[in-house]
């Protein structure tokens, strides 16, 4: 056969041989199975989760390299103005953030709360009357009941509560980390404890929701430990005294088991080594691992009732402070049994 040139429009006729070829391909295509509705929804969740975790552990000190970096390239103008804003910017998260209604209800928090899953169940009514804090128990490793139902809209607090302001704090270091400031701050995130102050003088209706245990809880926490750190944590009961903001306990069942921890023994040299770092940046790192086969359920309490006293006395503080500890016992042990905790369990708060 001669070879034809084909200019133009002209097209070559496929032969028998490459048109079978052709077919086989496709037949084999379409014989691949295709992902299904449950898989592509499993890989978004992933997804979902990722983010939040790499953005909780690199975003900040990545962006702060970054612009390191690029203040010795022609683009130094960049991180200057940016450093200009910071400073212009350094006491809004002292002043309640700077929430953006979008980012709160962002589709990838739906993917991010189904993958444990977390559920927030509402035991009580909050009257758009008052101001709260809500005190979050426990801490867990990464707190994700509480950045779940306080942050995002996933879980419906508005829904549920209808006139309230959810709102979570956290520690001030994490607003000094550029970028990772911002990524806060957009979800109604305020740092501790000023931003509480500041939502409790605003008018009513606000929830301020203060993880209480802290980094010291997370640091004992594993799958099958309901340990609080409470005892000596008073300081939220003076500060709802100070502003006559009722304390409302919730409790995330599961939280504990989301995920396993690597727990170093008293005195051993790697819990020193997180220790040290607790004190120097306020958080203590952990080593964890998977996820639990469990989910999330976390029960927003009954409203204790609290007087707005100037200059609370220690004693007022510590009666109020017992309050606050027998409504969240009564919290979790009606509730227990409905999460697989069985009716002997106990809650130990140190």
């Amino acid at each position: 056969e001669h070879t034809r040139a084909v200019l133009g429009g002209g097209r070559v006729p496929l032969s028998a041989g490459s048109r079978a070829s052709i077919q086989t391909a496709l037949r084999t295509l379409l014989a691949v199975p295709w992902p299904s509705q449950r898989d592509v929804g499993s890989a978004l969740q992933l997804l979902a989760v990722l983010q939040w975790v790499l953005s909780f552990l690199l975003l900040g000190i990545v962006s702060l390299l970054l612009l390191i970096y690029l203040l010795f390239t022609s683009l130094w103008l960049i991180p200057v103005l940016y450093l200009a804003w910071i400073i212009f910017d350094w006491d809004t998260p002292e002043k309640g953030g700077r929430r953006l209604p979008c980012l709160r209800r962002w589709t990838v928090w739906k993917h991010f709360r189904d993958y444990f899953p977390v559920k927030l169940v509402k035991t009580h009514d909050l009257s758009p009357r008052h101001n709260y804090i809500i005190g979050s128990h426990p801490h867990g490793i990464l707190c994700v009941g509480a950045f779940c139902n306080f942050i995002t809209g996933s879980t419906g607090f508005e829904e549920l509560f209808p006139g309230i302001r959810s709102s979570l704090t956290t520690l001030a270091g994490n607003f000094r980390l550029p970028v990772f400031r911002e990524y806060l701050m957009s979800g109604g995130e305020r740092c501790l404890p000023c931003p509480a102050r500041v939502g409790l003088r605003e008018s009513a209706g606000n929830a301020v929701a203060i993880v209480i245990g802290g980094a010291a809880e997370s640091l004992s926490c594993r799958p099958g430990v309901t340990t609080l750190i409470l005892r000596n944590r008073k300081g939220f009961v003076r500060m709802a005294l100070r502003h006559g903001a009722f304390l409302v306990p919730s409790f995330s069942f599961g939280e504990n088991d989301l995920f396993r921890q690597v727990v170093f023994e008293e005195g051993s040299w790697m819990r020193s080594i997180q220790r040290r770092f607790q004190k120097m940046m306020g958080f203590a790192p952990c080593l964890f691992y998977g996820r639990g086969l469990t989910s999330c359920r976390s029960r927003v309490g009954e409203p204790l009732a609290v007087p707005k006293v100037e200059n609370p006395s220690r004693e007022l503080v510590d009666r109020y402070h017992e309050l606050y500890i027998s409504a969240l016992l009564k919290l979790f042990n009606e509730n227990k049994t409905k999460y697989g905790l069985s009716e002997s369990d106990e809650l130990h708060i140190l």
